[in-house]
C-alpha cells in the first residue's frame, strides 16, 4: 500500500525533475556557449576583416535570450503536464519554441547588420583616404538600410502563418490600403524615393559641403533619411531639407572639387607703366615655381585694363588642394609675395586718386574775425 502510495506521488512530482534536469543542462549549455564566444571573439580580433569581428558580439544576447525562452517555455509545459492543468495545448509551445527561434534569429542578423556598419565606419574614418575607393557612409547606411528591412519583412512573412494569419490575404489587404495610402502620402512617397535617387545617383555624401543656387541651402551634410536630409549651415543651425526638393533644384558640391581657384585683379600707378610688363613676367614665373600651384591647369597673369586710378592685371590660377582653410594660406602667400615683387621694381600698389587742375590762380579770401565774446 505504502509503496503504491510512494509511485504515485513519484509519477506526480515527476515534473519537477524534469525542470531541473532542464535548467542543469541549459546551464552547462550556457557556461560552454560562453566559452565559445569568448574564444571567437579573441580569434576574430587577430584578423584584418570587420566582417567577422561582429559575428560573436552580434550572437551572443540573442542567443541566451532564446535559450532562457526556450527554457521557460519546456519548464512551463513540463509544469502543465505534471499539474495536469490543461490550460495550454501542446500545439502552442511548439509554436511558441518556433516563433522564439525565428525572432531570436531574426535579431542576430540586425545585429550583425548594424555591428558590421559601425566597425565599416570606424575603419572609413581611420582611412579617408581610401574611402572613395572602397565604400562611402552614406552608400554603407543605404545597404544596411535595405538590409534591415529586407530581414525584417522576411521575419514578419514566417512569423504570421505560425500565428495562423494568412499571407495572403494580408498581401491583398496591403495591395488596396496601398493605393489609398499612396493619395493620401504622396509627400512621404515622394521623399523616400527622393531619398532613394540620392542613394543611388550619389550626388553628395555624408560630410560633404553643398549648397544651392536655388535655395538658401548651404552647409555640411550630417545625415541622409528616407524622409528628409539633415544640412548643418556654418553657422552651425540644423536645416531640415525634404529629399523630394533635391529632385528640383540645382545642386553645387563644393567638396569635390578638383582645384580652388585663384582670380585676383591687381592696380599699379600709371606712374609704373614702363615697369608693368616685368612685374608681370615675374609674378608668372613665382607662381611656375610655386609648390602649391598647380602649373598643369589654366595659368593666366596680363595687364587688361586701363582704370581710372591704375594700370590693371589680372591673376588666375589654381592652387593643388581644396581645403578651404589652407587655400586661403595659400593664396595670402601668393598676394605677398605679388607685394613683393611689386616693390622689388620700385612700383607700388596703386589707390583711388583725384587731380583737380587750375588751382594755382585762385587765392584764399579772409574769412570774417572771430567774435571775441567781449561788449
Amino acid at each position: 500500500m505504502n509503496d503504491a502510495i510512494d509511485m504515485n506521488f513519484l509519477n506526480e512530482w515527476a515534473w519537477l525533475g524534469q525542470i531541473f534536469f532542464l535548467l542543469a543542462i541549459a546551464l552547462v549549455v550556457a557556461f560552454v556557449a560562453g566559452r565559445i564566444f569568448n574564444f571567437v571573439e579573441r580569434q576574430t580580433s587577430k584578423t584584418a576583416s570587420v566582417w567577422d569581428d561582429a559575428l560573436p558580439e552580434a550572437g551572443r544576447k540573442p542567443f541566451f535570450w532564446a535559450l532562457g525562452l526556450l527554457v521557460a517555455a519546456s519548464a512551463v509545459q513540463f509544469a502543465q503536464q505534471g499539474l495536469m492543468v490543461g490550460l495550454i495545448a501542446r500545439e502552442v509551445f511548439a509554436t511558441a519554441r518556433s516563433l522564439i527561434i525565428v525572432l531570436a534569429f531574426g535579431w542576430f542578423l540586425l545585429r550583425l547588420c548594424s555591428g558590421v556598419e559601425n566597425r565599416v565606419l570606424e575603419q572609413l574614418k581611420a582611412e579617408p583616404d581610401q574611402v572613395q575607393t572602397r565604400m562611402d557612409p552614406t552608400t554603407l547606411h543605404a545597404l544596411v538600410r535595405l538590409l534591415r528591412l529586407a530581414i525584417f519583412a522576411t521575419a514578419v512573412l514566417i512569423v504570421l502563418p505560425m500565428l495562423g494569419v494568412e499571407v495572403t490575404a494580408v498581401l491583398a489587404f496591403g495591395g488596396i490600403g496601398g493605393i489609398a495610402m499612396g493619395f493620401a502620402a504622396q509627400d512621404l512617397l515622394a521623399n523616400f524615393f527622393g531619398g532613394l535617387m540620392i542613394y543611388l545617383d550619389k550626388p553628395f555624401a555624408i560630410g560633404d559641403w553643398i549648397r544651392s543656387p536655388d535655395r538658401e541651402i548651404e552647409g555640411t551634410v550630417e545625415k541622409i533619411g528616407w524622409r528628409l536630409t539633415v544640412v548643418r549651415t556654418f553657422d552651425k543651425r540644423p536645416l531640415y531639407v525634404p529629399n523630394s526638393l533635391f529632385n528640383k533644384l540645382s545642386l553645387e558640391n563644393p567638396s569635390r572639387m578638383s582645384h580652388r581657384r585663384i582670380y585676383e585683379t591687381i592696380g599699379l600707378r600709371y606712374q609704373d607703366a614702363a615697369r608693368v610688363d616685368a612685374i608681370i613676367s615675374d609674378v608668372k614665373a613665382m607662381l611656375r615655381t610655386h609648390e602649391e600651384i598647380d602649373s598643369s591647369q589654366t595659368m593666366i597673369v596680363n595687364f587688361n585694363y586701363f582704370a581710372p586710378s591704375s594700370l590693371d592685371f589680372f591673376v588666375y590660377t589654381f592652387t593643388r588642394t581644396t581645403n578651404w582653410v589652407r587655400f586661403h594660406e595659400i593664396k595670402q602667400d601668393v598676394l605677398l609675395r605679388i607685394v613683393g615683387i611689386i616693390h622689388s621694381h620700385g612700383a607700388d600698389i596703386a589707390f583711388p586718386t583725384t587731380t583737380l587742375d587750375g588751382l594755382s590762380g585762385l587765392e584764399a579770401k579772409p574769412g570774417p574775425e572771430p567774435d571775441s565774446g567781449v561788449a
